[in-house]
C-alpha cells in the first residue's frame, strides 16, 4: 500500500497508547529480543514466513547459554545485602501461604531497606536469575515442586511500618492488612475496615486490587510508591494508575514498597460496630480453615460458589483437599493436603461445570512454581 511502511505501522501502534519499537532489520531482532527480556518474561512471535527464524534462533542462544551455580548465585545475593536482611537456600514455601502447601524456594530473602531490594533487583535482572515477589500468600497456590530463583519478601521491619499524619496512612508493602485497619480504628479513620478481613499484605493488596465487602484497595489509596527493577524507586498519585478486577498491570513489572492511604474521621464506636457487622458476615460465610480464598471468579451468569454448591460438589474431596462445606468457593487443606491434591480437585470442579451446566470457570487463585 503506498506511503505504509514499518514506521508508520508502529506509529499507529503507539497512538492506540500501545508500547512498541521498530526493528529495522530481521537479523538484529534476536539479539533486541534477548536483550529486552527480563526473568519469567514469555517470548512470543508472531508473523508470517521467515520471522520463525528469528524465534528458533534465540531458542538456540538460550539453550547454550551458561546457568550460574547456585552457591554463585547465594554468594553474589550475600554481597548485595547486610546482615540485617534475612537470606537462606531451599526454603520451605508451605508455611509462608494461606493454604499451606507448596514446595521450596532456590533462594529466599527478606530485604532490610529499599537500598537492598533494589540491588537484589538489580542482580537478578542483570544476571537473568528469576525472581518472584512474595506477600503474605494469599490467594496464591504454589506448586509441590517450589519455585526457581529468588523469592522476595518484603515482610521485614523495614517495610512494614505505618506512620499516621491526621486522615492519611503511609504503609510499607509489607504492613499486613489487619494492622492498617487495627492503626485506622485506633486513630478513628473510617473507610478502611474492609482490610481487617483480607489474610494478605499491602504490597499484595495493591498489586491485586484486592476487595472485600464490596470495597477494593485502590479506592482507598492516595499515592503509590514503587520501584522498577533498576532499584529506582517513584510516587505517583493512585488516579494516575490503571487498575482493574484483581490486577494493577503497573505491579506487573514493577514493585510495590509503600502506599498512602486516605481515610475519613468517625467516632470509633461507628467504626468498631461497620468492623463487627463486616466479620460477623465473613464468619458465617468462609470456613475458618487454611484456604487462599476464592478460588474462582465468579462468571457472569452465577456466583462461582452458588454453582459449586448446586453441583452438589461441597464437601468434595481430593487427598487432603477439600471444597468447603461452608463455602463452594473455598478449598481448604485439612492438614495434609499436597498442591497436586488442590490442583487435581480444581480441574474435578472445573469439568463437573462445563459438562453439567457449560460454564467455564477461570481461577481466581494465581497458580505458580514447578510441578
Amino acid at each position: 500500500i503506498p506511503g505504509v511502511n514499518s514506521a508508520v505501522l508502529l506509529a499507529a501502534i503507539q497512538n492506540q497508547g500501545q508500547p512498541g519499537e521498530l526493528i529495522p532489520a530481521l537479523d538484529a531482532l534476536t539479539a533486541a529480543v534477548r536483550n529486552a527480556m527480563r526473568p519469567g518474561d514469555v517470548v512470543l512471535f508472531l508473523g508470517a514466513g521467515t520471522i520463525t527464524r528469528a524465534a528458533h534462533d534465540l531458542a538456540k542462544q538460550l539453550r547454550h547459554e551458561p546457568a550460574m551455580p547456585n552457591e554463585e548465585i547465594f554468594k553474589q545475593l550475600a554481597n548485595c545485602v547486610s546482615p540485617a536482611t534475612v537470606l537462606r537456600s531451599d526454603e520451605s514455601l508451605a508455611r509462608r501461604t494461606t493454604l499451606r502447601v507448596g514446595g521450596k524456594a532456590d533462594f529466599y530473602v527478606e530485604p532490610a531497606g529499599e537500598t537492598e531490594l533494589g540491588a537484589i533487583l538489580r542482580f537478578c535482572t542483570g544476571a537473568r536469575i528469576p525472581f518472584l515477589l512474595l506477600g503474605r500468600g494469599s490467594n496464591l497456590l504454589i506448586r509441590d515442586g517450589g519455585i526457581r530463583g529468588v523469592v522476595i519478601s518484603l515482610s521485614h521491619p523495614a517495610f512494614s511500618k505505618i506512620e499516621i499524619t491526621g486522615d492519611r496512612m503511609r504503609c510499607g508493602a509489607g504492613a499486613k492488612l489487619k494492622a492498617v485497619s487495627v492503626e485506622a480504628r485506633r486513630n478513628e479513620l473510617a473507610g478502611l475496615e474492609f482490610l481487617e478481613g483480607i489474610p494478605g499484605s499491602v504490597g499484595g493488596a495493591l498489586r491485586m486490587n484486592a476487595g472485600a465487602m464490596g470495597a477494593w484497595t485502590f479506592e482507598v489509596v492516595e499515592t503509590l510508591r514503587f520501584m522498577d527493577y533498576e532499584g529506582s524507586v517513584q510516587e505517583c498519585p493512585a488516579s494516575q494508575v490503571n487498575v482493574e478486577y484483581r490486577g494493577c498491570p503497573l505491579l506487573k513489572n514493577h514493585v510495590a514498597v509503600g502506599a498512602v492511604f486516605k481515610g475519613q474521621q468517625a467516632s470509633r464506636t461507628q467504626i468498631e460496630e461497620r468492623l463487627r457487622s463486616f466479620n460477623a458476615k465473613r464468619w458465617d460465610s468462609q470456613p475458618a480453615a487454611p484456604s487462599a480464598g476464592c478460588i474462582f471468579k465468579n462468571p457472569k451468569a452465577i456466583p462461582a460458589g452458588k454453582l459449586i454448591d448446586e453441583l452438589g460438589l461441597k464437601g468434595t474431596r481430593v487427598g487432603g483437599a477439600m471444597v468447603s462445606d461452608v463455602h463452594g468457593n473455598f478449598i481448604v487443606n485439612d492438614g495434609n493436603a499436597t498442591a497436586r491434591d488442590v490442583l487435581n480437585l480444581i480441574a474435578m470442579i472445573r469439568e463437573r461445570a462445563k459438562a453439567a451446566r457449560g460454564v467455564d470457570l477461570e481461577t481466581e487463585v494465581e497458580i505458580i512454581g514447578e510441578n
